[in-house]
């Protein structure tokens, strides 16, 4: 947990604040509503949609905390007409995103796993592979982002992407036999999932390596707590709305008794 450098505007400040701002509302707001959506699906994709909200829960908490942690990280004054911003000396506590994706990532894939009502013995196999890969990509990428070192920053960023290519070829071709099972009415959703998590994804490697790239100060900080807060999202938020549709739909198939249960 670097000390923040650089004089920042309020212009960058105030860009961070509403991105994670946005972040609370969003995750917020989706926990509620799947929570609520639990008694409008069938028994068979309750654990999915409950795991669904435990994911955007657990967001909601740490967004509050990282908030909290900018807030107290600065302060705000008007000087001559206008905001002027500086450093308080309270450090930012970004490793609340790390301890959230250890926690959240995982969940995630095995969220999208149970509602696709795969065999026992493929469902338990695939939820443990994807889920020790996705703990392991994030467990390499913590030391570098916490390092300056642009050389160090770049070895655990490299580490981090081998189990990341894992998930993600396994998302995009690895389930692509599992998706075309699925009823029809649901196989493009589940397909949507698939893809949505993985373009979610891809974002954050990028954001990861601004920092090596020439970016640095308060400009580089305001673009990674933005592109995180995004692609979090992206990745949670929506990603959830997904696993109603298909938990909704499959359980609308099952009524309608054109589904096994």
């Amino acid at each position: 947990m670097a000390p923040l450098t650089g004089d920042f505007s309020y212009g960058e400040w105030n860009a961070v604040y509403n991105a994670l701002s946005f972040g609370i509302a969003a995750m917020g707001s989706a926990t509620v509503f799947f929570w609520l959506q639990l008694g409008n699906v069938s028994k068979n994709y309750r654990t999915a949609l409950t795991i669904t909200g435990i994911v955007t829960w657990i967001a909601t908490y740490h967004y509050f905390r990282i908030f909290n942690s900018w807030v107290e990280a600065f302060e705000v004054n008007e000087v001559g007409g206008a905001y002027a911003v500086k450093v308080s000396g309270t450090p930012f506590n970004d490793a609340y995103r790390y301890v959230d994706w250890l926690l959240t990532v995982p969940l995630l894939l095995i969220e999208l796993i149970l509602v696709m009502k795969l065999p026992a013995g493929e469902t338990a196999a695939l939820s443990t592979k994807l889920g020790v890969a996705s703990a392991v990509m994030v467990a390499l990428g913590y030391p570098g982002e916490i390092q300056e070192n642009l050389a160090v920053r770049w070895f655990w960023w490299a580490l981090a992407m081998i189990p990341f290519a894992y998930v993600v070829f396994s998302l995009l071709v690895g389930l692509g036999a599992a998706t075309a099972k699925q009823p029809e009415s649901v196989a493009g959703l589940v397909s949507a999932a698939r893809y949505l998590t993985a373009v979610s994804w891809l974002t954050y490697p990028f954001v990861y390596i601004i920092k090596n790239v020439g970016l640095a100060g308060p400009t580089a900080t305001m673009y990674e707590q933005i592109g995180y807060s995004v692609a979090d999202v992206m990745a949670k938020a929506v990603f959830g709305v997904l696993i109603w549709a298909i938990a909704n739909e499959k359980s609308r198939l099952e009524g309608e008794g054109k589904l096994l249960r």
